[in-house]
């Protein structure tokens, strides 16, 4: 019903913008040779003439007119048995042009809605999602019932929108649809996860993994826009380019007072002709004063600025306009700032942002009164980042009768600031290293491997490094940071890293990690110390540490760029620390009570590893004693 009802309003929206659309002046000769010569493509020709005959440029919300969805991908699987505890993963990547994806599933179970409670764990087959690593689902009896009570009072997953970073479950049934869109959910790498049973069992003894096979098959298709400008769930947004321009000829400069760059082009867009402005402005040095009254000046750099000037841009009150800019390496800062406008005091220049998805005014990472005061984001993720710019009316927000506003046109620019010499931090005074993969000879899974830095410091040889060597010496503040970046390589998102950090004296260092960003104090994603940890997540694990050994683990890591912070004391340490980072298998090689192996998922894109556990143990790495050694069972 949801599938149904999801294309009917996308016809009914497709035929109100042909209609719109016979408003406009068309090109008679490019009709004539779309319908004589129609070329190959996914879409229908016509569906192409329509995309070709449109207003290129048309604002997003009721203006904007859809063209039709095409289909970017499909996948089918007729039949995957899972046997009593048993599961897999199938990897769906969802494009940046993607507008909807539609799942069936259809199983052997026909459990009713309302007996789904009375059912153990060891019964319960669930399906899970989850965005760049495969899933892992909670089995506490708290999660379960949550999981429970929202699929039986929703149906389906529920209110997905902020929510793409955490594992959603809802039970297998006889037959199950989900229709999510952009708006729901973000393009990237996704993992459905398939559960046949739940708890500490997890094991191929036969003599304890009792219970049902489940037979499921699989139809995925995925939608999306014809052209990489338009966007939504209809394809009825327009995301619109401007030029930008990249300054790389200063990388090596150590000091950047008083340069100025000045690069004029003109950029023509379907739209109109614009004249774009790539403007730099002055390049800041930071400066500190230290203990002897002298002055350190840190260089920035400017990495990427764009522009669009002449108040060429042109808003209507209701109207959206959309950009995106890539940031590929880790950036200091990310500043967009409006000029040229003349607003009155009713209304307010709007912006949103937000990293790897379409900002809505209700769903964004970031947002700020560009009219008043420049929005500037600090250590910007690594990633797309999607801009939104609309007028509001104030007086409309506590009136709904309040007028409309006209028309305000006004420029805007843009620009990305990074650190110069391998520095980092918002301040650029911490130190910075890419660490390069090192793959492990005759490893037990196919992404096993060690990363060390680039430096004369670390030797490839070995697959840890002296600690000391590489961090921050600076006065400055009481604690200082040092960085470590690493790549996840595609395919390995079944794998784990593992960091150690071992000292022949008491650790005095707190490490910080973070996936596409710089981690801090206030923002990472696993954090552990001597004394604490972030030990909440199922997909964290930080055993055997004592007061001179650090022992973490993050479970299927993300492919991509993460980041390790360690925070230190600001002085010189007589200590010896060794750190080794790795990509592995099994955790703890299940724990000497099974045998670590490695499969790809039903896609064959993605390699992951998993225990089989001895008669007396389960678990995900074979840690839950199912049999106690007086031969007691546990489960």
């Amino acid at each position: 019903q949801q599938s149904r009802g999801f294309r009917a309003r996308r016809v009914h929206a497709l035929l109100l913008c042909t209609v719109l659309r016979w408003q406009v002046v068309v090109d008679l000769r490019a009709w004539s040779r779309a319908v004589r010569h129609p070329t190959p493509m996914a879409a229908p020709w016509w569906a192409a003439a329509l995309v070709t005959l449109g207003v290129v440029g048309l604002a997003a919300g009721p203006r904007g007119c859809a063209a039709q969805p095409v289909v970017l991908a499909s996948y089918a699987q007729p039949k995957l048995s899972l046997r009593p505890y048993d599961w897999t993963y199938l990897r769906v990547d969802l494009p940046a042009s993607f507008s909807s994806i539609t799942m069936n599933f259809a199983t052997d179970r026909d459990i009713p809605r309302e007996h789904l409670r009375d059912l153990p764990k060891s019964d319960l087959a669930i399906i899970c999602l989850m965005i760049a690593n495969p899933p892992i689902p909670d089995t506490s009896d708290y999660y379960l019932d949550n999981l429970l009570s929202n699929f039986l009072a929703v149906g389906s997953f529920g209110n997905t929108n902020n929510q793409s970073n955490l594992v959603q479950c809802i039970p297998f049934q006889k037959n199950t649809t989900i229709v999510l869109t952009n708006g729901q959910i973000s393009p990237g790498i996704w993992y459905i996860g398939y559960f046949n049973g739940l708890g500490p069992a997890r094991t191929q003894s036969k003599m304890i993994s009792r219970g049902r096979a489940l037979s499921v098959s699989t139809s995925i298709t995925v939608e999306g826009c014809p052209t990489s400008a338009l966007w939504g769930p209809y394809c009825n947004q327009t995301i619109e380019t401007i030029g930008c321009s990249q300054f790389s000829r200063y990388n090596n400069s150590r000091d950047l007072l008083g340069l100025t760059i000045n690069t004029r082009k003109i950029l023509k867009t379907k739209e109109n002709t614009r004249r774009t402005s790539f403007l730099s402005r002055s390049n800041h040095p930071i400066g500190h004063q230290l203990e002897s009254n002298s002055t350190s000046v840190v260089g920035v750099e400017n990495l990427i600025t764009c522009a669009i000037s002449n108040d060429s841009l042109c808003l209507r009150q209701g109207d959206i306009k959309f950009y995106f800019l890539d940031i590929v390496n880790q950036a200091l800062q990310f500043e967009i700032t409006a000029a040229n406008f003349r607003l009155s005091q009713s209304a307010s220049l709007i912006c949103y942002l937000r990293c790897n998805a379409l900002p809505q005014r209700d769903l964004h990472d970031y947002s700020g009164d560009i009219s008043s005061a420049p929005l500037v984001i600090k250590l910007p993720n690594i990633g797309r980042w999607y801009i939104a710019i609309e007028i509001l009316n104030k007086t409309q927000m506590r009136n709904t009768t309040a007028p409309m506003l006209d028309t305000i046109c006004f420029s805007f620019d843009w620009q990305v600031t990074g650190c110069l010499n391998g520095k980092t931090g918002t301040d650029c005074l911490w130190e910075a290293y890419v660490l390069q993969r090192v793959p492990k000879r005759n490893p037990s899974v196919p992404f096993e491997s060690y990363y060390v830095p680039t430096d004369e410091r670390a030797l490839l040889e070995y697959s840890h490094f002296s600690l000391e060597k590489f961090l921050t010496n600076s006065s400055f503040e009481q604690f200082a940071w040092t960085y470590f970046f690493l790549d996840v390589p595609q395919g390995s998102a079944g794998a784990l890293i593992h960091v150690q950090l071992k000292s022949d004296k008491e650790l005095n260092y707190e490490l910080y990690s973070k996936y596409g960003g710089l981690p801090s104090n206030d923002s990472w994603d696993y954090y552990a110390s001597r004394t604490s940890s972030s030990n909440s997540s199922v997909f964290y694990s930080l055993q055997n540490s004592t007061d001179s050994d650090m022992d973490l683990s993050i479970f299927y890591a993300k492919e991509g760029t993460w980041c390790f912070g360690v925070k230190h004391p600001n002085y010189t340490s007589n200590s010896q620390t060794y750190m080794s980072i790795s990509l592995q298998g099994c955790h703890r090689n299940c724990n000497q009570k099974g045998v670590c192996h490695a499969s790809v998922d039903e896609s064959g894109l993605t390699f992951y590893s998993f225990c089989t556990c001895d008669r007396d143990h389960g678990g995900f790495d074979c840690s839950d004693e199912l049999v106690s050694p007086n031969g007691k069972s546990h489960v």
